[in-house]
């Protein structure tokens, strides 16, 4: 029996060595793991950004993006000024010196929203989304530097798109959003707009319209068009309904007809507003987008770009982006 005693006691013993050991063991693995976890988005976390532009220059990514400035308990859009920011691996990002505010543009009386650059001939121009000073409604103005980093100066003078030149609707902030494209014959275009998507051909010097407006008919339209090319497809995504998710559409021709394709990305969050860039670097394709990420006061008023990988499907679609807190590793 004495025997018997001492077995069980030893069998007691080894299993809660056994068990200290394992606890041990997992939370060792759990340490490890919650030290490799690295959170990467949003890629901006001492400034609020919006509504972000990229473009490839030189092995380089150049980043453009509103900056919210917003109080917090200030419920609406405050903007004054546009941010750069510059990789050369979509993780690392340095930020320059302010390249453009509202108040370059004499003829605006604010509001730094959309904008776009885009290079042409040794020039960066940037399509901007103002609000006028003396014509009702927003309207788009285009700024010019030699360097994607900047300064940049008002290139016209006066605005390129103005409310009055589109009559589809009422309302004051249908012309926002502009996103430009030089096509593969050197033919540049011009989309932009709310609740009505429009669209023009550009002159060679980039500051003039070459023909008439269009408009596109797209499921739910609400604003932030993105024209990018892929292979022989054009992709048109656009902010898709309130809260705004991405949806997009393709053609075999930037001039259409447009095939809606349905959702890209979802809601951003607690961000009401989403707004897309879609490029490719080194082989890579990544989709940029915004949310309320930097709390306790982020939201829709104060948000946060964030870049995640985009995919395509072998038929060129492109499979819905997964919104992630790591971000690019």
């Amino acid at each position: 029996m004495k025997n018997l005693y001492i077995l069980v006691f030893l069998v007691i013993i080894v299993s809660c060595n056994s068990k200290k050991e394992n606890t041990i063991i997992q939370s060792n693995a759990s340490e490890t793991v919650e030290k490799s976890l690295k959170i990467n988005n949003p890629i901006v976390t001492d400034k609020y950004t919006a509504d972000a532009a990229a473009i490839v220059f030189n092995d380089k990514v150049y980043l453009y993006a509103g900056h919210d400035v917003a109080p917090n308990d200030f419920n609406f859009y405050k903007m004054e000024e546009w941010l750069v920011y510059s990789s050369s691996d979509m993780v690392h990002w340095e930020e320059h010196p302010v390249p453009l505010k509202t108040t370059d543009f004499k003829w605006a009386s604010g509001d730094a929203w959309a904008s776009q650059v885009i290079e042409r001939n040794g020039k960066f121009y940037w399509y901007v989304t103002v609000e006028h000073g003396s014509i009702r409604g927003k309207a788009i103005g285009v700024a010019v530097s030699t360097s994607p980093i900047g300064p940049f100066k008002d290139a016209l003078g006066k605005a390129l798109i103005t409310n009055d030149m589109t009559t589809q609707t009422e309302i004051g902030w249908d012309d926002i959003d502009p996103s430009v494209m030089i096509d593969d014959d050197g033919q540049a275009y011009l989309f932009w707009g709310n609740t009505v998507c429009h669209y023009a051909k550009l002159n060679e010097n980039m500051l003039e319209l070459d023909g008439p407006i269009e408009t596109i008919d797209l499921p739910n339209f609400t604003e932030a068009p993105w024209i990018h090319k892929k292979g022989d497809w054009y992709y048109l995504s656009y902010a898709y309904q309130f809260p705004e998710k991405i949806a997009y559409a393709m053609s075999k021709s930037i001039n259409g007809p447009w095939e809606f394709k349905g959702i890209l990305n979802e809601l951003a969050g607690n961000s009401n507003t989403n707004h897309q860039a879609i490029l490719e670097f080194k082989g890579v394709d990544y989709f940029i987008y915004h949310t309320g990420g930097i709390q306790p006061n982020g939201g829709s008023f104060r948000r946060s770009v964030c870049v995640d990988r985009l995919y395509y499907n072998a038929d060129g679609t492109m499979k819905r982006v997964i919104m992630t807190s790591e971000g690019i590793q």
